[in-house]
């Protein structure tokens, strides 16, 4: 079975988080939410778990970073090409996400980024195969 990973966030409304996640395409599961909590999916190994703060809260001892005025974590996706790391970026501007720094263009590598509504920064990123052909 192939290695997963469940990132946990903390979010301020679940109904507008997941309203903002669905219009850019993504599904949950429905199995792993309830009224509290979201199981965002972006793979077949890669989830989100959407958590109202509070029940985020019952997972740590520690205070919730404010993501509107600190950074915690960078969550960086993978696009298939240039275009999808443009309509996944659009999309979410358009949708209620916020920008959040510069386009980086590199030639070989392409990414954009934007703040979902809690204002955790996610980056899309498009690098060309051939740049990276028998590294490894």
């Amino acid at each position: 079975m192939p290695q997963m990973i469940f990132v946990n966030l903390p979010v301020k409304n679940l109904d507008t988080t997941k309203s903002f996640f669905g219009k850019l395409g993504f599904s949950f599961n429905p199995q792993f939410s309830d009224d509290k909590t979201a199981c965002l999916v972006i793979s077949d190994t890669i989830f989100a778990m959407l958590l109202t703060e509070p029940r985020f809260k019952e997972f740590t001892k520690k205070e919730i970073a404010d993501a509107s005025r600190t950074t915690e974590v960078l969550l960086a996706l993978s696009a298939d090409s240039r275009e999808k790391v443009d309509e996944l970026a659009d999309t979410a501007l358009a949708s209620g996400g916020s920008p959040a720094n510069e386009p980086q263009d590199h030639g070989f590598m392409y990414g954009r980024s934007f703040q979902d509504p809690d204002g955790h920064t996610w980056e899309v990123v498009w690098m060309d195969p051939s740049a990276v052909a028998g590294q490894g």
